[in-house]
């Protein structure tokens, strides 16, 4: 399958960081290419090539109004959303708004260096243009324009030394990102090591995510063209994510993994492997029934909590939201609580 059209947008920015921190959190991806003068995200959805570009200084305005997405449905929109306002980016809500000669609900947000983005879902068509965005929206309040908090991380490349201890303090950071750091020939215990550390420093919900070239079978000293020569140690493809799970994370799943190998070498293809996992979240509030609608007999979680089709099951507050998000709510039901039941309901909802 050739690849689609994408449209690309290349930003004047004047703080690299904070907006690659601000991009990661709206686009949901790491960027594609990380280099000290430039940034690149490629997000399959929407098909997009984003190009950041630091410059001394940025002018607001201009010809440009703002820019955005236009998203399927109200989970996506709220999954968003809610992804910025945890990273402590603020937003500002606008719901059944009349707009550009159609009805919308969005929420707008601002780049560090003061862009507007506008992030919505199409409602319906009007015969009147609507009285569009407030003035406070587009300008912002005071301080709106200021760079939001960048998470805290922590980040190893292949090119460094791997720590016996992450230099950070216990449930601090908000990321831990490894690139490449599974390429270098570790034990398995050291890497069970690593893993306990990058265990340590997040804070609960905290996120890691791996870069790493894997393979359909172990492979050391595999001699790879290019840039690639610097592996010096290529992991069997499903180690990583076992030995993340095996260090307690929750919601480990593969961002990437093609069916078309990287490099085969002496008949062992060799696939460019990204993946994420969290760890486990405080739970507050009580548990909350769920269904699974199939169309599996059973599902098993990273708890071991086994959901059969068709049947109930009790869950923490956290892991009945993670339910609630686009990717599972067409798989899922998840109940209000009984307490918030009225006491009689005359009809179902047509």
């Amino acid at each position: 399958m050739s690849d689609p059209v994408r449209f690309h947008l290349s930003l004047n920015v004047t703080d690299l960081a904070q907006s690659m921190a601000f991009f990661r959190v709206l686009l949901g991806v790491e960027p594609a290419k990380v280099r000290a003068d430039y940034a690149k995200f490629e997000p399959d959805s929407p098909p997009l090539v984003l190009s950041l570009e630091p410059a001394r200084e940025v002018a607001r305005g201009g010809a440009l109004n703002h820019l955005g997405f236009r998203l399927p449905d109200a989970q996506a929109l709220v999954a968003m959303q809610e992804r910025l306002e945890r990273a402590g980016m603020p937003t500002r809500r606008e719901e059944g708004v009349e707009c550009c000669y159609a009805k919308q609900t969005k929420f707008w947000a601002h780049d560090p260096d003061g862009n507007l983005w506008e992030v919505y879902t199409f409602d319906g068509d009007l015969e009147h243009r609507g009285a569009g965005q407030s003035e406070t929206v587009v300008l912002g309040p005071p301080g709106t324009c200021s760079a939001p908090r960048e998470p805290r991380s922590w980040e190893h490349r292949m090119n460094e030394p791997v720590p016996a201890r992450v230099p950070a303090e216990s449930a601090s950071l908000d990321e831990v990102r490894l690139r490449g750091t599974l390429n270098l020939p570790l034990s398995a215990g050291e890497r069970a090591a690593l893993f306990a550390e990058v265990r340590r420093v997040l804070r609960p919900g905290g996120r890691v995510f791996v870069h790493v070239l894997t393979g359909e079978r172990e492979v050391s000293n595999p001699e790879l063209p290019g840039p690639a020569g610097a592996v010096r140690a290529v992991p069997f493809e499903s180690d990583p994510l076992a030995g993340l799970c095996a260090a307690g994370f929750v919601g480990a799943r593969l961002l990437k993994f093609d069916a078309k190998p990287c490099f085969v070498r002496e008949g062992v293809g060799m696939r460019e492997t990204q993946l994420e996992a969290f760890a486990p979240p405080t739970e507050t509030g009580g548990a909350i029934d769920v269904m699974y609608k199939g169309p599996f007999a059973e599902l098993r979680d990273d708890a071991g909590r086994v959901f059969a089709r068709g049947a109930r099951v009790a869950v923490p507050a956290s892991v009945a939201e993670a339910l609630r998000g686009p990717e599972f709510a067409a798989l899922f039901t998840v109940f209000p609580p009984t307490a918030a039941r009225p006491l009689t309901v005359t009809a179902c909802a047509g």
